[in-house]
């Protein structure tokens, strides 16, 4: 475009937003934008005046420093949005927040008096974490429509659908003068007392297994935080988002939650060949395995995946002295295979979860990566590689991932308080547990141990777009509460079964 063509066009649009620009700002931008394509030219200039709105101005006459200021800005926003389209977030680079009562906020690590997190994690540190579970789950009850007062001059019949949720330590009065009381607490199991409803300082007795065979509750756990009324509820479960604006729980270099981000949200919606791949139990020391891996990389060699997502366990015999060298030769077959159809070697990523049976320090969770000694030399045959903790977080675009590789199903099954004997849908079940305690693993520490300090690593809060559970169970694909919850199978066991999901629409296919 001409210089002078430009140069009005740039002042015109400046004029429609009330703005003036010096002489001197003009000649400065309109040099700026001289490379810049005509098709984009429009959306480049509106970028460069609201980044000009954001700045604090004195008047509506714009001088240089602040366009330069301004595009500058944007530079560095283009940059950032490309870094942000993809990430493999840790369990340990997780950022954690703590909910402040008081402030009714959440506050990062930083701004509290909580020390830094420790694998050799203290008896506070048990402590914070039954109350940060309770907390978040309080605070998340208490802000749903079902308990929120009711507005001043609203309709009688509205107060009269609302509840109030109290605390514990309310039963210990006269509950004539209470009324009807809805606490929240969690049940556990005390060999004195048989099974109690137990939080702040009352132990309400349930009268054992006979008053839980009443309940209408189904898939009732040990170690889940209910609510007590005439029967028992699971939490209400409602987005959070809305509550806490851009603050980013879910981890990952942008400062702000990408929830935000509209240029993220366009290329997700234009990427629409962007492909997830999720399979389970990959054991690498299985012929057949092997084989069928071959089929699949032959079968994507004309569309490569985003994104190989291969779950452990990588042995199907795990234990023995020879397990660390059996697994990097294993590797290393694999490596050999993705070398043979160069268009997955150099298009797709390969991200590695450890299972539960992998080499490792023992079950507790969140689990490391597998040891680099095992992954070097594959990560030098398959540079976009990457060996990752237990659970683990993706971001692409705006949507966040949850991958966590545990037989979580039939762990909750045999810590049933009470298993449902008629509508048998484990997965619906399964899949509504996690979500409304906010937590991927709502079990005893004795049946799920977990590192007190990095408990925070496994919270469903607030709720992600997808959750991943590689489950040796049956696969399943749930819905919940605009959370896509998926269980790609054991791919050994299931026929060789896997996930394949596609960002751009949020839908699901069977493999």
């Amino acid at each position: 475009m001409a210089a002078e063509k430009l140069r009005s066009k740039v002042g015109s649009a400046f004029k429609m937003h009330g703005l003036l620009l010096r002489a001197e700002a003009n000649k400065y931008l309109t040099e700026a934008l001289q490379s810049v394509n005509e098709l984009e030219l429009e959306d480049v200039i509106e970028n460069i005046i609201d980044a000009v709105e954001k700045q604090p101005l004195s008047s509506n006459m714009i001088e240089r420093a602040t366009v330069e200021a301004a595009v500058q800005e944007c530079s560095q926003s283009l940059d950032e949005t490309i870094e942000h389209i993809f990430n493999i977030i840790g369990a340990f680079d997780v950022p954690r927040y703590v909910y402040n009562s008081e402030r009714k906020k959440f506050l990062p690590l930083s701004m509290t008096n909580h020390p830094a997190p420790n694998l050799f994690g203290t008896a506070r540190d048990k402590a914070e974490l039954f109350r940060e579970r309770y907390t978040i789950l309080q605070q998340r009850t208490h802000r749903h429509e079902l308990f929120t007062p009711s507005a001043i001059g609203a309709h009688p019949d509205d107060s009269r659908s609302k509840f109030q949720l109290k605390t514990i330590e309310t039963l210990l009065g006269n509950t004539a003068k209470v009324g009807e009381v809805i606490v929240l607490g969690m049940i556990t199991q005390l060999k004195e007392v048989g099974y109690i409803l137990l939080w702040g300082l009352l132990v309400v007795m349930l009268s054992a297994i006979q008053y839980l065979k009443k309940l209408w509750l189904k898939y009732l756990n040990y170690g889940l935080i209910l609510l007590l009324f005439k029967s028992m509820a699971k939490p209400p479960l409602t987005s959070m988002m809305a509550y806490y604006g851009n603050i980013n729980f879910f981890g990952g270099p942008s400062s702000t939650s990408v929830k935000a981000s509209a240029k993220l949200k366009q290329l997700e919606d234009e990427n629409e060949d962007a492909m997830f791949v999720f399979v389970s139990d990959v054991w690498l020391d299985q012929v057949e395995v092997l084989e069928k891996l071959h089929t699949m990389f032959s079968g994507y060699s004309s569309v490569p995946p985003t994104c190989f997502f291969f779950c452990g366990n990588f042995s199907s015999a795990p234990y023995g002295k020879n397990q660390i060298q059996s697994l990097k030769d294993s590797l290393k077959a694999l490596a050999d295979i993705i070398c043979e159809y160069p268009s997955i070697h150099k298009s797709s990523r390969f991200v590695f979860v450890p299972g539960p049976e992998d080499p490792g320090p023992g079950s507790i969770l969140p689990r490391p990566p597998l040891a680099e000694n095992i992954t070097s030399e594959f990560r030098q045959q398959v540079p976009f590689s990457v060996f990752t903790t237990n659970p683990c977080r993706v971001q692409y675009c705006t949507q966040e991932i949850i991958i966590f590789r545990e037989d979580l199903v039939n762990k909750m099954c045999r810590n049933c308080v009470r298993f449902p004997s008629t509508n048998l849908d484990i997965p619906n079940h399964f899949v509504k547990t996690i979500l409304s305690q906010g937590h991927l693993t709502p079990l005893p520490l004795y049946v799920s141990p977990v590192f007190w300090a990095y408990d925070y690593t496994l919270r469903v809060y607030p709720v992600p777009d997808l959750i991943v559970t590689a489950d040796k169970y049956d696969p399943f694909t749930v819905t919940n509460t605009d959370c896509l919850c998926i269980n790609p199978g054991s791919f050994p066991r299931s026929g060789f079964s896997f996930k394949v999901f596609y960002p751009s629409n949020k839908t699901v296919e069977d493999r």
